[in-house]
């Protein structure tokens, strides 16, 4: 792995030095995070991008040079946004009420799906992309590019990059990064709009801090796209990168969680010894009550968050844990944080694990039971043929999967579109009642009402994958020795309101753990992530205390290696690489650039074993003192057939140094 050094602390085994680092196959490479420099002559660099710092959550000045904090919850299934103003704290304002919505379904996010026009400009995002697509004819809709789920194409795309493609429903190929910008533009759009109704005037964009919440377990590719969209979508700008924070997702949740009052959550632990309900009817009645006070909440879009510790929280002591399962449309993360005192600060105690376990996996369970129904191959071409009556289908199928509990007796009937039983028979030459009858899926019947009727049992099984997926994450998660004594689990996400999720951790947990479910749970993240943007500084990476250096009023850690690349990534003949730092203080003269390499995943520090010094690069920057207070320095590596080279540049002033990497010096 290859990694550099930045101005973050200096290096315990050369003090004097700020280091950069870079970490490749079989070695990786890396820049370290150096310290801040000690003399004009002794320099260090930090990284330009908050998102190339070795916390996964961006690090950023904690000091409110903003009016209002916006929180983006760009999910895979359902997206929307909060914000809170500076000077108002405790109040937090959701969204407005979107257009739209289905019978069943919450509307207070809308959905994630975007619709371009046949020239593949902006139409319309959430319910209005999928309503007017919806109402096309079939000749019309087939030229339109509608999509829908796309964010799971972060996380799965092996090779991710800024030319990654998506394919719309009628299978046309776009350009990923278009769409992630059209989607967060549309968010700014909206939220300014608000913004300016609530203040009387127009609301300039540079008094936002814009917060944007992604998962724990995506790579820093996937963060960095995320970023990389932010700018091209105008949310903020290159020369202004702080004002926008990438914020993890379980971390959102754990601050929004320590504030919980006793009435804003369903304690599922508490409920069965006080009451004596047995797990399935305290899954049932806890959630029914939950749903009922956010009914009866729901007109109002504030939520007011008393700035004091919520009585759950105060029960915790110094160094006590608890887990955060974030359980979403496309991916489940699962954090392990313990509690620090005096400020009540949250470390990460165990890097995010999970996977692509969201909700949509039961889409999924859906489809290929439809496909050993009627055939793959009609499936596949009425979702090409007929993309917005399947969109249609898959709605139908929402609002009753939401409906799934352990305990439920009475039948889930699904509504079939007009042109899918159409359709059908035209394909098959006989109809769908047919198909039904001599499928051997007999848990499914034809309903005469043009429904499939579907037994408790049979939707129960659709979950079941998913769950399991799940369950023996979580298993494997308390079998770890840093994982015991783990005080509560916070079941978050749009898919924790899932009765049969809650019984099937509950089951698993056998009251190891308390389980904890915030009311509106779908709203924990985008809560949290709101007040994150108003106080960065709660969340505390997994850096030691001991690398920790106060320099002219500001923190540094030292030593950090910070991977340019890693072991066993794919790179080009002749690729380069680039990463952006700035100095550390506006008066340096002297950058010196440390290259390291190491043969170990996960490298932390440069002084961890088996990290070696293989480079270094000496930069004059004297006479170029810049007004500018984040002067950019590209570093560069070019990979050849025998040796990769590292340059760094002076943007402002075009000096240039370069060095070949030296693997076989010890």
């Amino acid at each position: 792995m290859y990694e550099s050094t930045a101005d973050v602390w200096p290096s315990k085994s050369d003090p004097s030095a700020n280091t950069l680092q870079f970490v490749l196959s079989k070695q990786s490479y890396a820049m370290a995070d150096p310290s801040p420099a000690k003399s004009m002559g002794d320099p260090g660099i930090t990284p330009l991008s908050p998102s190339h710092t070795q916390n996964d959550t961006d690090q950023v000045p904690s000091g409110p040079s903003f009016v209002v904090v916006v929180a983006i919850d760009f999910g895979t299934t359902s997206s929307g946004y909060a914000y809170a103003f500076a000077k108002e704290p405790e109040c937090i304002h959701t969204m407005r009420r979107w257009e739209g919505g289905d019978p069943g379904v919450s509307n207070q996010k809308t959905p994630t799906t975007i619709l371009l026009t046949p020239d593949r400009k902006f139409h319309s995002f959430g319910y209005a992309a999928r309503d007017f697509y919806h109402d096309l004819d079939p000749s019309e809709s087939k030229h339109w590019l509608y999509l829908e789920k796309f964010k799971m194409k972060l996380h799965t795309t092996a090779n991710l990059s800024i030319n990654t493609d998506l394919h719309a429903a009628n299978g046309k190929r776009v350009k990923a990064l278009d769409i992630f910008a059209y989607a967060l533009a549309f968010f700014k759009e909206q939220a300014l709009k608000e913004l300016s109704d609530q203040t009387g005037g127009e609301f300039d964009n540079s008094d936002v801090r814009w917060v944007i919440t992604v998962p724990a377990i995506w790579k820093m590719p996937a963060k960095q796209f995320m970023r990389e969209a932010a700018y091209k979508s105008g949310l903020v700008s290159r020369e202004n990168p702080e004002q926008l924070i990438i914020a993890l997702e379980p971390e959102a949740a754990s601050i929004y969680c320590r504030k919980l009052r006793l009435h804003q959550m369903v304690d599922l632990g508490t409920q069965t010894t006080q009451n004596g309900f047995s797990p399935s009817d305290n899954v049932g009645s806890g959630m029914s009550q939950a749903k009922e006070h956010v009914r009866r909440n729901r007109q109002s879009r504030t939520f007011l968050v008393e700035n004091v510790i919520g009585e759950l929280w105060s029960e915790l002591e110094e160094g006590d844990r608890y887990v955060v399962v974030d359980c979403g449309g496309g991916t489940v993360d699962l954090t392990v944080h313990q509690i620090r005192l005096p400020e009540g600060h949250l470390k990460e105690l165990y890097k995010a694990s999970g996977g692509p376990y969201g909700s949509i996996g039961i889409d999924y369970e859906f489809e290929k039971l439809l496909c050993k129904i009627f055939g793959q191959d009609f499936i596949d071409q009425f979702k090409i043929k007929r993309p917005a009556a399947w969109v249609d289908l898959m709605i139908a199928f929402e609002s009753r999967k939401r409906a799934a509990a352990p305990d439920r007796t009475n039948p889930l009937n699904i509504n079939l579109p007009f042109s899918f039983i159409d359709y059908y028979k035209k394909f098959r030459g006989h109809s769908v009642e047919h198909a039904l009858r001599k499928s051997n899926v007999d848990f499914v019947k034809w309903s005469s009402q043009g429904m499939l009727r579907m037994s408790p049992d049979a939707m129960n099984s659709l979950f079941k994958p998913t769950i399991d997926h799940i369950i023996q994450h979580l298993t494997e998660l308390f079998e770890k020795p840093e994982v015991s004594d783990i005080k509560f689990l916070f079941l978050v996400g749009g898919f924790a309101e899932s009765p049969l999720l809650q019984q099937a951790v509950q089951n698993m947990l056998q009251g190891r753990s308390r389980i904890i479910i915030p009311h509106d749970v779908g709203l924990t993240i985008l809560k949290g992530a709101v007040l994150f943007g108003l106080d960065p500084s709660v969340i505390k990476g997994k850096h030691p205390p001991e690398k920790l250096l106060v320099k002219d009023g500001t923190r540094w850690c030292t030593d950090v290696f910070d991977t340019f690349i890693a072991a066993d990534q794919s790179v080009a003949l002749g690729e380069m690489v680039k990463r952006s730092y700035t100095p550390a203080k506006p008066s340096q003269q002297i950058i010196v650039i440390h290259v390291y390499c190491s043969e170990k995943e996960n490298v932390g520090f440069i002084s961890e074993p088996g990290v070696r010094k293989c480079g270094t690069l000496r930069l004059d920057v004297s006479g170029t003192e810049s007004t500018a207070a984040r002067r950019e320095i590209q570093t560069l590596m070019q990979f050849g057939d025998t040796e990769i080279r590292a340059m760094a540049v002076d943007v402002s002033t075009g000096r240039t140094v370069k060095a070949s990497i030296d693997f076989l010096s010890h």
